[in-house]
């Protein structure tokens, strides 16, 4: 048998233990490459990604802020007839007509909670979480749950622990509902919007500062009162603080016994202006007035001026007036656009196109401080935004409640026995008249009363003659007068008659303060074209409605008729309000609106001035588009093709016209 040697023997153990060796030492190093791959990773994920948190979280911030920046300016709000808020940034005390900021001084955005947390929510690596205070804050995440005593090294060599990373968002949450705060209170409107949050005071968010106008705007020209008309002596109408002289109830009992003037449809300027001084929430400190009137007597301004003066006369009221008012500190805190003023007359006398001395009446509502403004008149442009139709002044001026409510009652039970009536005159010299038709009408039909005015007729001006014909009548028409409307329109409703209206621009468009918008609730529409091709008989289109609707909508003009009339100046109505009640208030929501939309960054970039009509009438969350009425206001042409600027002044003038003839 062969023996193994014994180098053999002695090799094969070694050569073993060598093997186990070579083992662990490759272990050892893939240990250490392994350890070197976590440090690397918790290097990268860990103490750069705490860093770029900070970056990623301010970024986001930035593009937030951006954001919210863009979107506020798109915003609009489709129903509001305001132009859009078109002003510089920064707001001083020159007498600049657009002097005022959108935006508050040293603003940082976002402005509120919800688009704090939506920054908080797209951030990377930064999860929402709330602390005792119930304010939002912000966690590092790295996929693991981390250590809130961790202290990281940043590539700056800093070191911040968690708590400091959550304390810090902590922080910058805080200054930011703290700089938006500072934001709203820059706004130099602000403690008149913190009014309404006071519950106890009757008067918050209604206070009205009254502007302190030198006499020569209104009460020098109630000493020159023969000047107001070429025709009317003016200085009858305006006693009794603007009601005219008082009418005697002798004829039929038409009247009360109190509360009725022979008020001229034009004196509504100087109405207005005493209703003020009765106006319960009045304030001398204009820093908490929810809007700023100014009582130029515009409509008798212009009545002196409008026939044999020159442009220059016409215009230099109003350009006085705009030259004080902007010099004011009032006006600067929104440039005007909380300021409104009364005009007893039709827009188109204070709307002047041209520098044109053959041109009628003046540039009033054409000058840029008169666009900030709002003009309250008894016809408004339906192609502009700074007027507001208001009714024209009736008859009746009551001084309590009471004399309302019995006045109601007495309309109620009145028998009518005519079907419909007109009271008015034909327009030979326009064409497009459907008056001919309508007294031709009413002359043939043995249920319509006519009451013609040509001619000098008296009783067409007698108020108790127009009332008692109102009073025994179902329908009453009312088409166009001079321009649009006519102040025949509220004498009927007075009267519990239902008015019939021709042309939307008559009352519908028109005083949308005062009317519903639902105008077949009290009134019917006739087009004028069915009248003026289609020979539509309106006896038989009357005829036609119910007996129960009838009583309703008789039953709903007699319930408006509170807010179509002025109440007596030198008194107070105690709980109903009047169309002076309404038209303030409708002022107030108007430039509250405004101040809202200013506050929260909303503009109204799409709002289109030619077709302002339209604003009004809409229903909330709709939007302008197609409307059955646009023939009647298409936009004005000089083809002839629809009604001009040009025409409506002519209609201001034939408004004259036909004044003249009344009292000649």
């Amino acid at each position: 048998m062969r023996r193994r040697s014994q180098h053999s023997s002695l090799l094969c153990p070694m050569e073993k233990r060598a093997g186990k060796n070579q083992q662990s030492r490759l272990c050892l190093l893939a240990t250490l490459a392994a350890f070197l791959w976590v440090c690397l990773l918790y290097f990268h994920f860990v103490v750069l990604g705490g860093s770029s948190v900070n970056e990623s979280v301010e970024l986001d911030r930035v593009s937030a802020v951006s954001m919210s920046r863009e979107a506020g300016v798109i915003r609009h709000s489709v129903t509001d007839r305001s132009p859009p808020i078109n002003v510089p940034r920064e707001s001083s005390d020159s007498g600049d007509v657009n002097n005022f900021s959108t935006q508050p001084k040293h603003i940082s955005q976002p402005n509120d909670d919800d688009a704090r947390q939506e920054i908080f929510q797209d951030t990377p690596y930064v999860k929402e979480i709330s602390d005792d205070s119930g304010s939002s804050v912000a966690e590092l995440v790295d996929g693991q749950k981390s250590d809130d005593t961790s202290e990281q090294e940043f590539p700056d060599g800093s070191h911040s622990s968690l708590p400091q990373l959550i304390d810090a968002q902590k922080e910058q949450a805080n200054h930011a509902e703290v700089d938006v705060g500072e934001a709203r209170e820059n706004f130099p409107f602000m403690r008149a919007m913190r009014t309404t949050e006071n519950k106890s005071d009757p008067c918050g968010g209604r206070y009205i500062y009254v502007h302190d106008l030198p006499s020569r705007f209104n009460e020098d020209m109630l000493k020159q009162c023969r000047s107001l008309s070429l025709w009317t002596n003016m200085c009858k109408f305006t006693t009794n603080a603007g009601l005219g002289p008082p009418l005697e109830n002798v004829e039929e009992g038409v009247f009360s016994n109190t509360g009725w003037y022979a008020t001229n449809q034009f004196a509504v300027d100087v109405i207005f202006n005493n209703r003020m001084k009765q106006y319960d929430c009045l304030t001398r400190d204009s820093s908490i007035a929810a809007a700023v009137f100014v009582p130029f007597y515009a409509g008798f301004d212009i009545a002196r001026y409008l026939w044999g003066y020159n442009i220059s006369t016409r215009d230099a009221a109003s350009l006085d007036l705009v030259d004080w008012l902007t010099k004011r500190p009032e006006w600067g805190i929104m440039g005007g656009k909380d300021h409104f003023l009364v005009a007893g007359r039709i827009t188109w006398d204070f709307r002047r196109l041209s520098e044109e001395e053959t041109d009628w009446g003046n540039k009033l509502l054409f000058l840029p401080a008169a666009k900030n403004m709002s003009m309250l008149v008894v016809e408004s442009s339906p192609w502009n935004a700074n007027d507001f139709g208001i009714p024209y002044p009736t008859y009746f001026h009551p001084a309590k409640d009471a004399d309302v409510f019995a006045w109601q009652d007495r309309m109620r039970k009145l028998d009518r026995n005519w079907l419909f009536c007109f009271a008015g005159a034909p327009r030979p010299d326009n064409p497009k008249s459907i008056r001919g038709k309508l007294i031709d009408e009413c002359k043939r039909s043995k249920v319509g009363k006519l009451l013609e005015c040509d001619f000098g007729e008296s009783k067409c001006h007698s108020p108790s003659s127009i009332m008692q014909m109102f009073q025994s009548s179902v329908f009453c028409l009312q088409p166009q007068g001079d321009s649009y409307t006519r102040r025949s329109a509220f004498d009927s409703m007075l009267a519990g008659c239902i008015p019939v209206f021709f042309h939307p621009g008559s009352a519908y468009t028109q005083y949308t303060w005062h009317l519903p918008k639902n105008y077949s609730r009290y009134s019917v529409f006739i087009p004028e074209d069915e009248i003026r091709t289609k020979n539509v008989s309106i006896e038989q289109r009357l005829s036609e409605i119910p007996p129960e609707q009838v009583l309703m909508m008789r039953e709903e003009v007699i319930n408006l008729i509170p807010r179509l009339i002025y109440a007596d100046p030198r008194s107070k109505l105690e709980t109903l309000k009047d169309a002076f009640d309404v038209a303030v208030q409708a002022v107030i929501n108007k430039v509250s609106k405004l101040r809202k939309d200013i506050i929260e960054g909303r503009s109204n970039d799409n709002f289109i001035e030619e077709i302002s009509w339209k604003y009004d009438l809409l229903e909330e969350g709709e939007e302008v588009g197609y409307h059955e009425w646009d023939p009647f206001f298409s936009k004005p042409k000089k083809d002839g093709n629809a009604a001009s600027d040009g025409s409506s002044a002519e209609a201001a003038k034939n408004s004259w016209k036909n004044e003249q003839r009344q009292h000649s």
